[in-house]
């Protein structure tokens, strides 16, 4: 890798770093709360290089709504399997926490948006899931996945076999609620309107930097709306 690539490499990984606070390393980490009163569990998948702890502002703002939040965290989270196997390592997460046929609400940052898609119309998530939101996800690819090799990541590069897949029947998505949050001064998703869907709800809101949409109060607010509609 040529010594400019590499420092827009350490540029990007930058941007995706977590949120102060947040930490990573172990295996499949379940942070749960014991909220009571939800119709739904919320399931809450974050992108690459994060943990569960991205969302922890998010999770103390459901919780408080009186949802009941299982925020994960998909190992390895740096893009080095394929999305195909962390949508599988989701499916199975859920089926071990919520059961085999619980409805849910899913809610995914960046990377695990397209995670959750994929759990959604490959591994039979549909049949569960009632309202989806993603936050930031490159729904139409990235050009800043050219930077990076690892399987998970070329995935996510616009027009790769995955995209192209998952874009041959993305309308059977719109079964469920949706909506797409995206930030047009995102430089991580390039470009930035790779967020949206074209069916949905739609919510555009200006937040500088890409680590910082999940706990954002504009987002959280944008979410809680996604999962009243």
């Amino acid at each position: 890798m040529s010594g400019a690539a590499r420092n827009a490499v350490l540029l990007m990984i930058a941007a995706l770093l977590p949120a102060p606070g947040t930490h990573a390393g172990g295996k499949v980490e379940v942070m749960e709360s014991n909220a009571a009163g939800a119709a739904l569990p919320v399931v809450l998948v974050p992108g690459i290089w994060d943990t569960s702890s991205v969302f922890n502002r998010m999770t103390a703002r459901l919780e408080k709504a009186g949802l009941s939040v299982c925020a994960v965290s998909l190992k390895p989270n740096d893009g080095s399997v394929t999305l195909e196997q962390s949508a599988d390592e989701l499916r199975q997460l859920i089926d071990a926490r919520l059961g085999l046929r619980r409805s849910l609400d899913l809610v995914a940052f960046s990377m695990g948006g397209l995670v959750a898609r994929y759990y959604a119309q490959r591994l039979g998530g549909l049949e569960r899931i009632v309202h989806f939101v993603t936050i930031s996800t490159p729904h139409h690819g990235t050009s800043t996945a050219y930077l990076e090799p690892l399987p998970g990541v070329r995935e996510m590069r616009p027009g790769s076999p995955f995209l192209q897949d998952l874009d041959r029947d993305a309308a059977s998505l719109a079964r469920v609620s949706v909506t797409s949050i995206w930030s047009p001064l995102d430089i991580v998703i390039s470009p930035a309107v790779s967020s949206r869907l074209p069916f949905g709800s739609e919510v555009q809101i200006s937040v500088l930097l890409h680590f910082l949409m999940p706990g954002d109060e504009r987002v959280i607010e944008a979410v809680m709306r996604g999962l009243k509609n």
